[in-house]
Order: C-alpha cells, then sequence, then structure tokens
C-alpha cells in the first residue's frame, strides 16, 4: 500500500477492536503515507450495531478529509457489511487467500464474496491457482503471484549480529516465519524434529486459532514469538535452511507464499511441503526443495544444508530467480490494469449518454474531418500458418487493418519454399506434407491455391535394404524373410509385443505394440538422434502418432484429405495475404516495432517464453539443420523420404522434392536432416517437466490482455500443419463473436439516441401545441 501512497491518499481500515469505551471513536495513526483507521468499538456493540458503528465513522472521517469518488480496495468481503453503501471511481477485490477454507470463517462470508464479486470492476489473486479458481466468478480476474523487497531481505547476507533470543541456540538452524496457525504441517514438523534431535527447529510468529497445547513440544523445536518487519533478516541471517512445513488441506491449497522469494532473497535455500504455486514457480529451480512425507522431509533438510555450504552459488541462483520480482513492478502493474479498467468505464458511460446528444462528426483542428485513425488494428508477429491465416480473416472478415512482421527474410514460416539455383522447386526447412481430416480447412485454403494430390511414403533404411515404415506387412516379410498374410503378420507382432500396463513413455507405446527388436530396429536410434533423448524419457505421444499395420499399405498418413499445393507453400501464402488491409515486414524482429507503430492488439506465434523475456527460463526445443544438395541425376531415391534409424549416420532422414511437386528436371535437389540441440526452435521437447515450466507462461499469457498466443511457438505444442490452420480459424471466430456482441453494443446506442432525439421532437411539438392553446 506504501506504493499506491506515493500517488493517492491511501486510508486502510483495520479489523476493530472491542474494549470498553464508551462510545465507537476512530484511531488514526499514519504509516509510511497510509492512514490507518482502527475502530475502537464497545465490548457490549452486536454485529449489526458493530458494522453500523464502523459505517458511521468511516462516512464521518471521509467526509473530513473531503474525499469523494474514491477507489474501494478490498482484502475481505466481509468489509462490505459496513462499506457496501459506498460508491466509488473503481472496486478492486484483492483476494489474497481462499478465506472461506480458513478455520473459523464466518458462514456468510461466501455470499459476501459472490456480492464483491458482482459489485468489483476489478479482481486480483494472490497467486496463480487461486486465480484459476476465482477466474470464472469475474471477467477481470487477474493472478499476482507473491513479489519481494529484494534490498531489504538480502541485508540477511550480511548480517552477523544476532538476536538475544536466537543466539544461543546451536546449529544447524531450521528456520520458519510466519503466522502458526492451521496450515502449519505440525505433524510434519515434530517428526522432523524427533528424527533429527540435533536439528534446531526455530519458529517465529503468533500462534493464531489453534490451540497452543496442539504444537509439537521437543527440546530442539524453538518458539520465539511474533517479531515485526524490520527485524526478520535478523533471524533469517543466523538459519541454515529456511522451512515452509505447510498442510496440505483446503486452507492451503491457494497460496502463494510470500515467505518463499523473502527466503531466498536472504540467500536461504528452502524446503516446503508441495503447495502448489510453489511446486510451480520455484520447484525446478534448485534451491527450493519440495517434500511431504517426513522420511522426505529430513532427506531435502539434508539436500538444503548442503546447498548451504557453497553461499555464492546458491545466492547467484536465487538473484537469477528473483530479478523480476519487486512489488515495484507488481504495483506498476495493477495501476496499469486499473487505469485501463476504469478507461473502459467511462467508454461504457459515454455510450449510455449517447442517446441524449446529437452525433457530430469529430475534426481536426484545422477544420477538417477525421477519417480512419492512422496504425493499426492488429499486430502480428509471425508470418507462417497460425500469423497468416489470421491476418487473411482479420482483414478480409472483419476489414481490419494488419501489419504482419516476421524476422526471417520471407513469409510462410517453416513451409516456406523457393526454387533453387537449378531450378528445381524446394522446401528450405525440410518436406512439409499437407494431409487432415478437417474438411474446414481444406475450403478455407483452397481459396488461395489448387492441390497437386499426393499421399506420402516413407522408407526406412535397414540392414542394407529399403522398408516401409511405418511397420507393415512388407516391412516384416521384408526384414524376416516371411510371406505371412495379415492374420500372421498381427500374430507375429503380438508374439513379440511385451504388454505395458501403464504406457507412459514412447519407448512403452512401440515395446507394448511390436515388441524391443523391432524397436530397437526402426524406433530408438531415430528418437535418440531427433529428440536428444532416448525413447523413454519422453512422453508416448512421440511414437504415439506412428501407427501399426498388418496389411500392405504403406500410406505414411491415413487422413482422408492428401494433397500438395499445386504451386507451392509460398505462392499460398502470397495469395492469402494479398489484402489492401494487410501490409507484410520481412526482416522485422519483435522488438523494432513493438514501441514505434500504432496497433490494438497483438497476435504472438513465436516462442511465448521468449515474448517475457525468458523470465522463468528458456523452455527447451530440438532444432534441425539442412544441408541442400543438387544431383546430377534425374532420380536420387525411390519415395520423397528415406529415414535413417540407426545413431551410426548423423542424420535422421533424406528428402528428394520432385516426389512432392511432380516436377519435371533432368536434376535432382536433396535435403539431409540433422537435428540439433541450438538454433531456431522447431519442435517443443515433450516431458512433464517441459509443460510444468509451460505453465507458468501460460498463467503470464493469461494475465497479458490484448495479446493472443498462436501456433506451435505460442502455445508450446507440437501441430500438423492443419492443425494450425483450425486453431487460427477458431481463434478468429471467438475475435468475430466479440466483434459481433461490441457491434450490438454499439448499435443499441444508435438506437439510444435515435429514440432520444424523437422523444425531443415530440416534447417540442407538444410546447408548440400547448403555446397555441394559450
Amino acid at each position: 500500500m506504501s506504493r499506491f501512497a506515493r500517488d493517492h491518499r491511501v486510508f486502510f481500515v483495520e479489523e476493530p477492536i472491542r474494549n470498553d469505551t464508551p462510545e465507537p471513536w476512530l484511531d488514526i495513526r499514519e504509516d509510511e503515507g497510509v492512514h490507518v483507521l482502527v475502530p475502537r468499538l464497545p465490548a457490549s456493540l452486536g454485529e449489526a450495531e458493530a458494522a453500523t458503528a464502523q459505517r458511521m465513522l468511516l462516512d464521518q472521517h471521509l467526509a473530513s478529509e473531503g474525499v469523494a469518488d474514491p477507489i474501494l480496495w478490498y482484502y475481505t468481503p466481509m468489509s462490505l457489511g459496513f462499506s457496501s453503501h459506498l460508491r466509488g471511481s473503481l472496486v478492486v477485490y484483492d483476494c489474497m487467500d481462499e478465506l472461506s477454507a480458513f478455520h473459523g470463517a464466518p458462514p456468510e462470508l461466501v455470499e459476501r464474496e459472490r456480492q464483491l464479486m458482482k459489485r468489483a470492476d476489478l479482481v486480483f489473486t494472490g497467486g496463480v491457482s487461486l486465480w484459476e479458481a476465482k477466474r470464472d466468478l469475474h471477467p477481470n480476474a487477474h493472478a499476482f503471484p507473491s513479489s519481494v523487497d529484494v534490498p531489504h531481505f538480502a541485508a540477511a547476507r550480511s548480517i552477523a549480529e544476532e538476536p538475544d533470543d536466537q543466539a544461543h541456540i546451536p546449529h544447524p538452524r531450521l528456520g520458519f516465519y510466519g503466522v502458526i496457525d492451521e496450515r502449519l504441517d505440525v505433524d510434519l514438523l515434530d517428526a522432523a524434529a524427533a528424527a533429527r534431535p540435533d536439528w534446531q527447529f526455530v519458529l517465529v510468529g503468533p500462534v493464531v486459532k489453534i490451540d497452543p497445547a496442539r504444537l509439537p513440544r521437543r527440546p530442539n523445536i524453538h518458539y520465539l514469538g511474533p517479531k515485526v518487519y524490520d527485524d526478520l533478516p535478523h533471524y533469517l541471517a543466523g538459519w541454515d535452511v529456511a522451512l515452509m512445513p505447510f498442510a496440505r488441506n483446503e486452507s492451503t491449497r491457494f497460496i502463494s507464499p510470500t515467505k518463499t522469494p523473502e527466503y531466498l532473497a536472504a540467500g536461504r535455500p528452502v524446503v516446503s511441503t508441495s503447495i502448489t504455486d510453489v511446486v510451480r514457480t520455484y520447484g525446478d529451480t534448485g534451491i527450493v526443495r519440495i517434500a511431504d512425507m517426513a522420511g522426505d522431509f529430513v532427506a531435502a533438510i539434508e539436500a538444503a544444508l548442503n546447498d548451504a555450504a557453497d553461499p555464492d552459488r546458491l545466492r547467484s541462483t536465487a538473484d537469477l530467480v528473483l530479478r523480476d520480482m519487486s512489488w515495484d513492478k507488481t504495483q506498476g502493474r495493477m495501476k496499469e490494469l486499473m487505469d485501463r479498467t476504469r478507461a473502459r468505464m467511462r467508454a461504457a458511460s459515454r455510450i449510455q449518454l449517447v442517446a441524449s446528444a446529437p452525433a457530430q462528426p469529430a475534426k481536426h483542428s484545422n477544420g477538417r474531418a477525421v477519417g480512419r485513425r492512422s496504425g493499426f488494428d492488429y499486430l502480428i508477429v509471425g508470418a507462417g500458418f497460425a500469423g497468416s491465416v489470421l491476418a487473411e480473416r482479420l482483414a478480409a472478415g472483419l476489414d481490419k487493418r494488419v501489419l504482419l512482421i516476421d524476422r526471417r527474410p520471407h513469409i510462410g514460416g517453416n513451409a516456406y519454399d523457393h526454387y533453387d539455383d537449378a531450378g528445381l522447386l524446394i522446401h528450405r526447412y525440410g518436406p512439409h506434407i499437407f494431409h487432415t481430416n478437417a474438411q474446414q480447412v481444406v475450403d478455407y485454403l483452397s481459396r488461395f491455391t489448387k492441390w497437386r494430390p499426393y499421399e506420402h511414403r516413407v522408407l526406412a533404411h535397414v540392414d542394407e535394404q529399403l522398408v516401409p515404415i511405418p511397420i507393415n506387412r512388407t516391412t516384416v516379410n521384408r526384414l524376416y524373410g516371411l510371406d505371412l498374410d495379415e492374420a500372421g503378420v498381427a500374430a507375429f507382432l503380438a508374439s513379440r509385443a511385451e504388454p505395458v500396463a501403464d504406457i507412459r513413455t514412447s519407448e512403452d507405446v512401440v515395446v507394448g505394440a511390436v515388441g524391443r527388436e523391432l524397436y530397437e530396429t526402426f524406433f530408438r536410434g531415430y528418437t535418440r538422434k531427433q529428440w536428444g533423448l532416448d525413447p523413454s524419457d519422453l512422453d508416448k505421444s512421440v511414437t504415439s502418432r506412428v501407427p501399426t499395420r498388418t496389411n500392405d499399405d504403406d500410406r505414411y498418413f491415413g487422413d482422408s484429405f492428401q494433397a500438395m499445393p499445386l504451386h507451392g507453400y509460398t505462392r499460398m501464402f502470397e495469395a492469402m495475404l494479398d489484402h489492401p488491409n494487410i501490409k507484410v515486414m520481412t526482416n522485422t524482429d519483435f522488438d523494432d516495432v513493438r514501441d514505434e507503430i500504432q496497433y490494438d492488439r497483438i497476435v504472438y506465434t513465436g516462442p511465448i517464453d521468449e515474448f517475457f523475456g525468458h523470465r522463468f527460463g528458456k523452455l527447451p526445443y530440438r532444432s534441425l539443420t539442412f544441408r541442400h544438395e543438387t544431383v546430377a541425376q534425374e532420380w536420387f531415391q525411390p519415395v520423397a523420404v528415406v529415414n535413417e534409424p540407426s545413431e551410426a549416420v548423423p542424420y535422421t532422414r533424406v528428402t528428394e522434392y520432385k516426389h512432392l511437386t511432380g516436377q519435371k528436371h533432368p536434376k535432382t535437389s536433396i535435403t539431409y536432416e540433422y537435428p540439433a540441440a541450438q538454433g531456431d526452435p522447431y519442435y517443443p521437447i515433450p516431458r512433464p517437466e517441459n509443460q510444468e515450466l509451460f505453465r507458468k507462461y501460460q498463467a503470464l499469457a493469461d494475465e497479458t490482455p490484448n495479446v493472443t498466443f498462436l501456433g506451435r511457438l505460442g502455445t508450446y505444442r507440437y501441430y500438423n500443419m492443419d492443425q494450425v490452420v483450425a486453431q487460427a480459424l477458431s481463434v478468429f471466430a471467438r475475435i468475430a463473436k466479440e466483434e459481433e456482441r461490441l457491434h450490438g453494443l454499439t448499435a443499441a446506442a444508435r438506437e439510444l439516441r435515435s429514440l432520444g432525439m424523437e422523444a425531443k421532437a415530440r416534447g417540442a411539438a407538444a410546447e408548440r401545441a400547448v403555446g397555441l392553446g394559450d
């Protein structure tokens, strides 16, 4: 609140104090620019009388201060009991916890929160989990996980003098500060202290809402009572490890503890139970360890003590984790949302008032009418399928002005194709084969291209021969010198399959379907090259996409529509973007224009982690490099793509493009494809920890107004081309629906204005009639 007090007068109403005062009165003090108001009430007042007294005291104080049209900021819905009559320029509900889950919560709290949600213009939540629980209750809800005053707590790194009540306690010291209530896992604390009597557990804070007799009492557990904020770094300075032994119950389900970044700023390793927001935000940092069971919690503390032995590494890692966390940034973001919300409210008020004022054309100072404003309705970053499809739809479907940019020197993204020096049409970024079961996607793209029918076939180079992949009857018969029919192939594969009860990895998928030998022949080496990881370390989705067949069907895809753009992908993109409302700029990075041009909304199809400055670290991607060659012969291989499953071969596949394009030429062009750890991001790596990291960025994206994230990189998900098109069309449909709703509001405003003018005319006519009668 002190941040807001820099620019505003802030009045903070605390819980009332009941005592033997004969009359209600207001105790007023100032703390860092904040006027703290503490109602003092007679103990004899009932609940209804107490609310009336608080309302009277608040009204009198606001009147004496000349406060009109205030911002009303609620920390608890219970405050509605004495303030529901107030009207302000903005109502903010700062929902820090799920208060209804706390022990002793008032029964009316849930209903009060419903009322506050209905009344609030803006809702902030104290963490992502809480936001996920509240976002469907309010259209303007935003998550604000805990920030930290880094300099204040970083002072603990250099403090040498111990507080008197802690100085005598031996090391190692394991500390916790905060309210000691039902959120503390007292059984876990007791078990850890019993397991390691040589460790000292220090707890700083008041005991609230629980019986102190429930707290574990052991010689190595020390309760030091409540301390003031300024003293906390002095206690932290004497701890070896900071603890957050929270119980896992309804009261902790949505918490985002402020103490986590505070502990880290002090340079202390942290051990916590698996509080969702702690795991999401800090679980992969290496300096916050997570454990729930007593034995695991003790082991995590032992590991954290080892971390503490290297304070320089610990502190540098903590500084990196906390680099973008500050209350000043949080305050700035909140203020931005508040200003934007009030601006929207003022605009809505103007619509309501339009009936009382005739429309007047806007004019420049020189008297000329204002035309369409300069700038763009949309800035779209990335000219691949996602960005180009949405650009075309917005321009042609909604008459929006679109600036489409790409950092590469061309449109089309990874689907870009061009003619090489030999005059052969090649795909610069490897083969792109179009296939889909979605007729809507076919119908849309067919506006911009004709098609060449093409069914993709792939061979794998195994044991000095080429065999079909995916595995089919021909593959099995050639490899093993057999002549099996479909039933025989099915029985053969079933006899080699090794059933896996719980299929989780890519290895499980293949071994469970065809057995270990075929898995190692076709999949293990290829996957290790492609992903830089063993299939046992990859999500099952990687190999689940590749079928196994018992017939002779050697098509790579089974989709109902399989074809190639007749004149290539680039020509299709050129036709798609040929619209007067679309301006295309290549060789242009997002940072080049984001602050230089005027636009209303952003569609971002680049890497989502890059948009947010890699705040939580980089999302892992697998990249590719390509070696393009032109060969002085008509054909190089019998099909468009030949896979190389062997790890002894450095590339994964060879592509010959004439099979795709149908081009006639005495020479042929081919591409060798090499997976790489570094380079342009191509494939999101499907592992649970990467998805967890992405969810952090997704939470930021959900909180970022007027930005839509789209495509493989924007949503960190592997999509086929048709899926990206479908995603872009779906996003457009949502935008169009919202536009239709807003258009309805505008039409209603025009109708109101028309009705108002008509009523005014009738009133004037009536006045004239009365005048004639007189």
